[in-house]
């Protein structure tokens, strides 16, 4: 099937033409594209449809809030278009389109004029993963890698199955949600990913799924190919205001996600980034919603982490009662920070670290105020 995409809100036309008018300048700030597959699974009727919340502009993206870099990447950069920030794995940002926009997401500044953060020449970054051999882990983002075109994906994956000390290629792609016949339409993608997906070295698609309407016949049919051709899937997405913030919605994404064969990895808190305060939820909210929706799963289902990705590292929520909530980095910047356990004041507004207070008294595995950022 030949998928079209759409770059203009104005061409959409279920959307009321006073209200096209009004998202155009949404569209002006924060680019807009979409598929006309994936606009076929809105339900137009209801406009509150989570569907149409993932890619259709939102009025409130143009509130004046947040950072268009609320992680500091700026700070990861080793070479254009490449991130180091744990020491085994570094990201490739290969280019700066999707198969739709996400009107959530964290990294909107990449579809800006000016931006200069990807890179179609990887070749810096493929010399710097050779002169550093404690990177095991390289992950393809974006951008969606499987934008590009499989010869030029073949070509990247011998490169650096070429690198003795790399084992894992990660993928992050919602191509499987946005546009499947990308792969179902595609035998030699398939097979240059069975080809360098191998035994002892494997590729891993991290799929993005925000919610269970995405998993369709067509869909799920395009997993199956990916992992009857070798490669590890999972899927990670944020908890998004209006999409996926309720516990039946989280329970069946990550039941539909293990049933498939695609379990859920990280449930991440939504960056504090420009244009997504429509979308934010507070942290409490987001681990309650995701802690009720693993009840009654299968422990296939529950693997799930609830994580932020903040600038010092990945930081786990993990429990929350009546007057804390308590976190632990699970991954780290700083080595000092690995493993490092935290107790904050709860507060239900809070929708990121910055935003909390110490809660736990030092010395007894408390908060250490270096969490809060950069001094």
């Amino acid at each position: 099937m030949r998928v079209k995409y759409i770059n203009d809100v104005g061409m959409v036309d279920r959307i009321p033409e006073g209200v096209r008018e009004r998202l155009t300048e949404v569209q002006q700030r924060y680019a807009f594209r979409v598929s006309d597959y994936y606009l076929s699974l809105i339900d137009w009727d209801d406009p509150a449809d989570p569907l149409r919340r993932i890619v259709m502009p939102d009025e409130g993206e143009l509130a004046d809030w947040g950072s268009l870099d609320a992680s500091n990447e700026a700070a990861h950069y080793v070479a254009p278009a490449v991130q180091h920030k744990y020491e085994q794995t570094v990201l490739l940002l290969v280019n700066e389109v999707c198969g739709a926009y996400c009107r959530y997401c964290f990294r909107k500044r990449l579809f800006m004029e000016g931006n200069d953060e990807t890179s179609l020449d990887i070749g810096p970054g493929l010399a710097y993963i050779r002169e550093h051999p404690e990177v095991t882990n390289v992950l393809f983002t974006g951008g969606d890698p499987l934008i590009l075109g499989t010869a030029r994906i073949a070509e990247i994956l011998a490169e650096l199955r070429s690198i003795p000390h790399v084992s894992i290629i990660r993928f992050g792609s919602k191509m499987p949600a946005f546009n499947p016949f990308r792969i179902l339409d595609d035998d030699r993608l398939v097979e240059v990913l069975s080809r360098h997906s191998l035994p002892d070295k494997r590729i891993y698609l991290m799929a993005h799924f925000d919610h269970p309407r995405e998993f369709t016949p067509e869909a799920v049919a395009a997993m199956d190919r990916v992992i009857r051709a070798g490669v590890i899937c999972v899927n990670q997405c944020p908890v998004i205001g209006g999409v996926n913030d309720d516990p039946a919605t989280l329970k069946a994404l990550f039941r539909k996600g293990s049933h498939t064969g695609v379990p859920q990895y990280y449930l991440f808190q939504g960056r504090p980034t420009a244009g997504n305060l429509p979308y934010a939820v507070p942290i409490v909210r987001g681990f309650l919603a995701f802690d009720e929706a693993r009840r009654g799963l299968s422990g296939l289902a529950k693997r799930t982490r609830f994580v932020m990705s903040h600038e010092s590292g990945k930081i786990e929520i993990v429990a929350v009662d009546e007057s804390r909530i308590y976190l632990r980095y699970h991954r780290a910047r700083d080595p000092a920070d690995r493993g490092r356990f935290m107790v904050c004041r709860r507060d239900d507004n809070a929708g990121w670290l910055d935003d909390l207070e110490p809660g736990g008294e030092r010395g007894a595995g408390g908060f250490d105020d270096r969490a809060l950022g950069p001094e």
